[in-house]
């Protein structure tokens, strides 16, 4: 990129790094929590008016309440005997990362689809930010798409880039 470029890691520029394990201690709490399927007491963890910012399909849940009522509840009775595994994690001051999968039973309406009964992968990114031991922020993507493959709807109609993977058509040329 010639010129002028935009300014980078705003939101993280700034962290104090002297916080990392308390941050640690946090973020490993509340996914233990989740993993106990704890909803009531999830404040534990989340301030109450920490902002959950998820990509198309998921939507923004502001504040606790929001995140306990439009997230965890609904997602619970989607998917049962659920279980989070973080494949990796990363901790810097007040930030941390982690991207993995939850491993679940599809036991409950999904965006229209009813319950299969099958056991399914749930793929995530997770960005928080954790401020006076609870998290402040989180940004989540959650791999819909993928979740709705399991369950046998394509929601790219046939149209998703895997189809360069396969060698089924030659990519467009920049």
């Amino acid at each position: 990129m010639k010129g002028s470029r935009p300014e980078q890691a705003v939101l993280s520029r700034d962290t104090d790094m002297t916080k990392t394990d308390a941050t640690r201690a946090v973020i490993e709490g509340m996914v233990d929590g989740l993993n106990d399927h704890r909803i009531d007491d999830i404040g534990a963890f989340f301030a109450e008016s920490f902002r959950w910012m998820g990509n198309t399909g998921c939507g923004q849940k502001n504040g606790l309440q929001s995140f306990q009522k439009n997230w965890q509840r609904p997602f619970q009775a989607a998917f049962h005997d659920k279980v989070c595994v973080d494949e990796a994690r990363l901790y810097m001051g007040e930030w941390a990362a982690a991207f993995g999968r939850q491993e679940a039973t599809h036991g409950g309406e999904f965006m229209g689809v009813p319950a299969t009964g099958k056991r399914i992968e749930i793929r995530y990114m997770d960005f928080w930010k954790v401020e006076d031991g609870r998290i402040t922020d989180n940004y989540v993507m959650v791999d819909f798409p993928h979740v709705l493959a399991q369950l046998g709807v394509d929601v790219f109609n046939g149209h998703g880039w895997e189809k360069y993977d396969r060698g089924e058509e030659e990519a467009p040329a920049p």
